[in-house]
């Protein structure tokens, strides 16, 4: 029964799946400013959206919680397609990915965030 849905359910939309994921990923890049792909459960993902909402809150940022989304999977393996990067957050800022929390807590703290958020 369980490997019927398993195959059901990635023979059925997968060739949609990852054009819908793609679309969604440029689409967000492309309408936003700041980009987090994040799961909800996720104490590094939480640090990361503390750091922009604390320090940044006039800037918008968009966040996309995985782990809530029926695409999530799909999302995350277009990320890792496009970034190399599987984990999450994975964060972007003016279309350009610069890693994930611990990446965007170093660049806060050398300034290089700021730099980037008012470019």
């Amino acid at each position: 029964m369980l490997s019927r849905l398993f195959s059901r359910a990635f023979s059925s939309s997968s060739s949609q799946l990852p054009m819908a994921a793609k679309d969604l990923v440029e689409s967000a890049l492309n309408e936003n400013k700041v980009v987090v792909f994040s799961k909800s459960y996720c104490p590094y993902c939480h640090a990361t959206k503390s750091l922009f909402n604390d320090n940044f809150s006039s800037v918008p940022m968009r966040v996309y919680e995985l782990d809530m989304l029926d695409e999530g999977s799909a999302i995350q393996s277009y990320l890792a397609e496009k970034t190399g990067q599987r984990t999450v957050p994975s964060v972007f800022i003016n279309k350009r990915h610069i890693g994930g929390n611990s990446d965007a807590q170093a660049a806060f703290k050398s300034g290089k965030l700021a730099q980037l958020v008012n470019a």
